[in-house]
């Protein structure tokens, strides 16, 4: 005779044998859902008989070793930085031309050779042709020189201390523990002071007028301090995106850099980076982002003589950009593009414009803390444009890490039965050409 399986009850007998009316599923038997005690309830046979209860020691719930990370954690503003060694606390800058000016065009007009003139715009016939045997010191013939001045940096420090117990690493390796505790909470710790640092360099601009904020220049100046200008300064004091009254009045150092307090108020352009915020700052003025706003500030960057080879973006405003270049999309040959920017890989794209990894060959590397600068409420992350051949991480101590405490004989040192840890690292982000800068903010 053939006997079929269809429910545990036919197992149970196929496998035990049949047993009265099968004990093996009362409700105090241990085969009855022995998970329920994980579930919370004080029997693990889940029903009501007296042989059930209080039986939830005999179950225990095992995390292991293993520890997830529920955060992101990524650090691309701080790793699309090239890093160079702190070699010098300042830099000379040439500001203006001996003659034509300081904008990105050469200035013609109508100014006429004389000793007193700033030769901004001198005359189309008096660019520095002279006649044959031209008498020097006159006419014509001045003497001339180019302006400078210079900048100077301060390196920061940027530490992150932790301790535990000696207690506390002893138990983690005994019973449901971590094991290594102290590998555990350096690896983490380690991450954390990556991410920091990164987050630093895209701390938003409005920071700096936050009079709570009265300690912010401990950390890395931020690359949204850095690429800005007096326009973008002057529309987020109209819209009181910060609070300063403007009309070249900034509260709280949010115009200084680099050991400049004068420049940007004053709207000096050698200070001042390509920015697109459009009409200002208030929540009215948001606008959708457009290739032509894209293409239009490339073009301004290339003008002044920059050569922006990294977008530095949030994740919304990289899928704002493919569903805006889906429309244009050519189904040509099918190819897959990771860009990569100092070692740091963007999204994986293809050329049909469903995800975008570059435009105009510029890499597109997502940030996740990259602000959203304006009063709208459907904003998207602003766009930097960064030419980092003149931007950098100037490090004068990379990230070292330290420790003491009672698992190095000298529980003294720490004050403490314990031990305990600190990363540190010495550097500021430099700039030594602000014009070949740019930002695209206060878009949808």
């Amino acid at each position: 005779m053939v006997k079929y399986i269809n429910t545990i009850k036919d197992l149970e007998a196929a496998t035990y044998g049949s047993v009265g009316n099968n004990s093996l599923l009362k409700s105090g038997g241990m085969v009855a859902t022995l998970h329920s005690g994980h579930d919370g309830y004080n029997t693990l046979g889940g029903g009501g008989s007296a042989a059930g209860q209080n039986l939830s020691s005999l179950y225990n719930v095992i995390y292991g070793q293993k520890v997830w990370s529920m955060l992101n954690q990524e650090i691309n503003p701080l790793s699309v930085l090239p890093k160079r060694p702190y070699t010098s606390s300042g830099w000379r800058v040439m500001t203006k031309r001996p003659i034509g000016g300081s904008g990105a065009a050469f200035g013609i007009g109508t100014t006429n050779w004389a000793a007193a003139n700033a030769m901004d715009a001198p005359n189309a016939d008096e660019l520095g042709g002279v006649d044959e045997n031209h008498a020097l010191s006159a006419t014509g013939l001045q003497p001339i020189a180019p302006e400078y001045t210079t900048l100077f940096m301060s390196p920061k420090t940027i530490a992150h201390q932790f301790d535990y117990s000696e207690l506390a690493a002893e138990m983690a390796k005994i019973d449901d523990g971590v094991g290594d505790l102290r590998s555990l909470i350096r690896e983490d710790m380690g991450k954390i002071h990556a991410e920091v640092q990164s987050v630093m360099a895209v701390l938003p601009l409005e920071n700096w007028d936050n009079a709570s904020y009265a300690a912010i220049e401990r950390n890395y100046t931020s690359l949204m301090k850095v690429v800005t200008n007096n326009a973008e300064l002057e529309a987020m004091a109209t819209a009181n995106t910060i609070a300063s009254a403007g009309s070249g009045t900034f509260n709280n150092q949010i115009d200084a850099i680099y050991g400049d307090s004068t420049s940007r108020a004053a709207g000096t352009s050698f200070m001042d980076s390509v920015v697109d915020y459009g009409s200002g700052y208030a929540a009215a003025n948001v606008r959708g982002l457009t290739t032509t706003t894209m293409n239009s500030l490339i073009q301004s960057l290339r003008l002044n003589g920059g050569t922006p080879n990294v977008i530095l973006t949030g994740y919304d405003t990289i899928q704002t950009i493919a569903d805006l270049l889906q429309s244009q999309e050519r189904f040509l040959e099918r190819k897959e593009v990771i860009p990569s920017h100092n070692g740091v890989r963007g999204v994986k794209g293809r050329e049909v414009g469903f995800r975008v990894a570059t435009y105009f060959d510029i890499p597109m590397i997502p940030c996740k803390d990259m602000p959203q600068t304006g009063q709208g409420t459907t904003k998207v992350s602003d766009l930097l444009f960064l030419d980092t051949d003149h931007l950098w991480l100037a490090v004068m101590k990379p990230t070292q890490y330290f420790e003491d405490g009672i698992n190095h004989g000298n529980p003294f040192g720490v004050n403490m039965l314990g031990n305990r840890g600190l990363f540190r690292t010495m550097g500021e982000v430099g700039c030594t050409f602000f014009k070949g800068q740019g930002k695209i903010t206060n878009v949808q």
